[in-house]
């Protein structure tokens, strides 16, 4: 597998969720936009709901069978299906490690969709697509801090990692807990490269004790923030606009340095319409599909729309850190058996 080195990247690590199955069997006959799309997917499922209803909008006798789950929970899905596959594309999963490790397990398969065919590989410092486009990306994700505005003056606020270690925040602080989520897993890893291990996981241990909460959820510590039940939290972008928007008191901080993440799509191997789920990645990156994503305040991958969020990837491309992919892919299962060993 070709994997690229100390690129400006996203680094993931895979959430476990309970997966709510809307049911996956689907008539293979019914292949394209007329037939049933089986649609795997870890991110928000009112969003994942509405870009499966737009597109069967725009296309008559389409069905999409949204079927959510946590990354983890939709890729041990995926090895488990290999000899019998049931979905037909995969869409997120906190970045594109989980994408790399499924070229790996052959679970995912090559697809060059129209809209993407001029991509580059690296676009502004990010990777965003795979060399054999295995996977292409979709949007941007921005990790950082969500806060709460009733609680917490702007003067107060942490401008980097290190100021969660501050005793303002003793008490007052959650993440989610890096053996269940993506969010926090990626967190972890992305201090472990800055700091190397043995001083990183010095900063764990010391920001464990900042906590008031370790949620499996990785939007959970967003929703306390916004209850006051903690002042600051680990967050990406979107969480914190999103609920800014229906009338919580949160805001969100772009740490100095911090993981800035391309959120991918592919093609799941042999699947029984790829047909179908390849006109449904075409729909991810049309202006459509991309202004769905838009409105749910995602940092859309085409520039030519316009997002509800006050991030542009212009802005925030100054505050990426370098992050060493082919360390994060074999290291994974390794940082997150110790996490558990030191923290559970």
């Amino acid at each position: 597998m070709n994997r690229s080195r100390g690129i400006w990247g996203a680094v993931w690590v895979i959430g476990l969720a309970m997966v709510t199955a809307v049911g996956c069997s689907q008539d293979a006959s019914q292949g394209g936009a007329a037939g049933t799309i089986a649609f795997y997917s870890p991110e928000t499922p009112d969003m994942t709901k509405a870009l499966g209803q737009e597109y069967e909008k725009n296309n008559p006798g389409a069905k999409v069978d949204v079927q959510y789950g946590g990354t983890n929970v939709i890729v041990n899905r995926l090895i488990a299906e290999k000899d019998n596959p049931m979905g037909d594309l995969w869409y997120g999963g906190g970045g594109i490690l989980p994408f790399e490790t499924a070229k790996e397990r052959e679970i995912i398969t090559p697809y060059t969709p129209e809209e993407a065919a001029d991509w580059p590989v690296e676009k502004s410092g990010i990777k965003i697509r795979d060399e054999n486009w295995e996977w292409v990306g979709t949007e941007v994700f921005v990790l950082g801090f969500i806060y709460n505005t009733e609680k917490v003056k702007k003067e107060e606020l942490p401008k980097n990692w290190d100021d969660l270690l501050d005793s303002r925040w003793k008490g007052k602080f959650q993440m989610p807990n890096p053996a269940a989520s993506g969010t926090a897993t990626l967190t972890v890893m992305s201090r472990m490269m800055e700091l190397g291990e043995e001083e990183g996981w010095g900063y764990f241990e010391r920001l464990m004790e900042q906590a008031n909460a370790l949620p499996d959820s990785g939007s959970a510590p967003s929703q306390a923030v916004a209850k006051g039940e903690a002042e600051i939290g680990i967050a990406f972008d979107f969480m914190a606009y999103e609920m800014q928007a229906r009338g919580e008191n949160v805001d969100f901080v772009v740490p100095e340095k911090t993981p800035i993440l391309v959120n991918p799509v592919s093609l799941v191997k042999d699947g029984p319409n790829p047909e179908g789920g390849k006109a449904f990645i075409d729909y991810l990156l049309s202006e459509e599909g991309q202004r769905v994503l838009a409105d749910w305040y995602h940092i859309p991958i085409r520039e030519d729309v316009e997002s509800k969020t006050p991030l542009t990837l212009e802005k925030v491309m100054p505050h990426a850190m370098p992050l060493d992919i082919d360390w994060a892919v074999d290291n994974y299962d390794r940082i997150r058996n110790e996490w558990r060993s030191k923290f559970e």
